[in-house]
């Protein structure tokens, strides 16, 4: 993936299980949901919109287009209205059910501070989804990483 904005923030994480499966994890909400988000408003399709929902955020929404599929090795989409906001997976296949995936959230704005800040909290989120995403798949576990990082108490403030 060519980076055209310099301020951007990435997370990459090996998860032991074939490229196909790993790729279908985000392609399919019966398989995200149990890692990332609670509800979506369908599987992921170039060219389509879906809508993904954070339910233990208060019912949080937001709507994501899929720019590019490439099967078993990218995911590009906008995410949310700003055109700039671009999430690309990119999923490399090192064989032997072993499937290196680097997430990178493009479209970061802002003064020095918020820079910081958006750069800080979308690391750590995406690390959080790789990490669930690496504990379900590899080990069938839940670990609601993404569901625990802010207890409801804090999100009703």
């Amino acid at each position: 993936m060519t980076i055209e904005n310099s301020t951007y923030a990435e997370a990459a994480m090996l998860i032991n299980k074939p490229v196909a499966a790993v790729f279908q994890a985000f392609i399919s909400p019966e398989i995200t949901t149990h890692f990332w988000f609670t509800k979506s408003s369908g599987n992921l399709e170039e060219g389509k919109s879906v809508t993904w929902t954070w339910e233990m955020y208060g019912n949080h929404s937001v709507t994501i287009k899929v720019l590019t599929i490439k099967e078993n090795e990218s995911i590009t989409v906008q995410w949310g209205d700003d055109e700039e906001n671009v999430v690309a997976w990119e999923f490399d296949d090192l064989g032997e059910s072993k499937t290196f995936v680097t997430i990178t959230f493009n479209g970061i704005t802002g003064t020095k501070e918020e820079l910081c800040s958006q750069i800080r909290d979308t690391t750590e989120g995406f690390t959080l989804v790789l990490a669930g995403l690496k504990a379900y798949l590899e080990h069938n576990i839940e670990l609601n990483l993404v569901a625990d990082r802010f207890p409801i108490e804090l999100t009703q403030e």
